[in-house]
């Protein structure tokens, strides 16, 4: 059984959501205290959060920086703020995806299933305890890091799908459809922003292992991983 713990400060919708996924078989928890956010997130120990942004006390962004410091666990934001820039927003602050309300509840179910495969099922299962190795900087595919020399930086979930594919595939194109493909089987539900988004993020992850312009856009096809770190494949 998946615990899904919901931050939303609207009780009705709390109310309505957890009676649909319980029809799943899926344990809920709502925030009791939105002061408190953090201890709760612990206490229940999720495996996938639901996160409106706007909240008492603080914003879903806020929170969702507090739980990527102590926690890998999917995030799904659920708000009725749909601009392009709340969703930016949303997976800048670690988010792995953004249901924009009102929204249809078999959509929601679907995305918290794709999640939890990618997290925790089969597909995660198949990537699991494996190493990729591209010219010493190495991916470490079941901790979710990412490494060279003495310098490493953690990822989530959905950055250690994107980097698996393009290490796999070193100085090859590997196209938008695929990358999508890999990372969120129900792409249909998915914004095309979504992918830029996450490649940036990925980006600012090789800054932190000092590694520039590594990923190269191929406009109109996809992208290009290009070990220009230094060390001879």
């Amino acid at each position: 059984m998946f615990n899904i713990f919901i931050i939303e400060d609207d009780k009705q919708l709390v109310t309505l959501l957890e009676s649909h996924l319980h029809k799943f078989g899926f344990a809920t928890k709502s925030v009791a205290n939105f002061a408190a956010i953090t201890e709760e997130f612990k206490q229940f120990d999720p495996h996938l959060v639901l996160l409106d942004v706007n909240l008492p006390k603080f914003n879903g962004y806020y929170w969702c920086r507090q739980i990527r410091a102590i926690s890998t666990c999917p995030i799904l934001f659920i708000s009725a703020r749909a601009s392009k820039m709340d969703q930016v927003m949303a997976l800048e602050n670690g988010a792995d995806d953004f249901i924009t309300k009102p929204f249809d509840y078999e959509i929601v179910t679907a995305k918290i299933n794709s999640q939890l495969r990618r997290a925790y099922g089969t597909y995660a299962n198949a990537s699991n305890e494996r190493m990729v190795n591209v010219a010493g900087l190495q991916l470490d595919v079941e901790r979710l890091v990412l490494s060279i020399d003495d310098q490493s930086v953690d990822l989530s979930h959905t950055e250690v799908k994107i980097l698996d594919e393009l290490m796999k595939k070193v100085e090859k194109v590997v196209s938008r459809e695929r990358l999508l493909e890999k990372i969120w089987d129900d792409q249909a539900f998915v914004d095309d922003n979504t992918l830029n988004v996450y490649v940036t993020r990925v980006r600012k992850k090789l800054t932190e292992l000092h590694i520039y312009d590594a990923i190269e856009t191929i406009r109109g096809q996809g992208y290009r991983l290009v070990p220009n770190w230094g060390t001879k494949l």
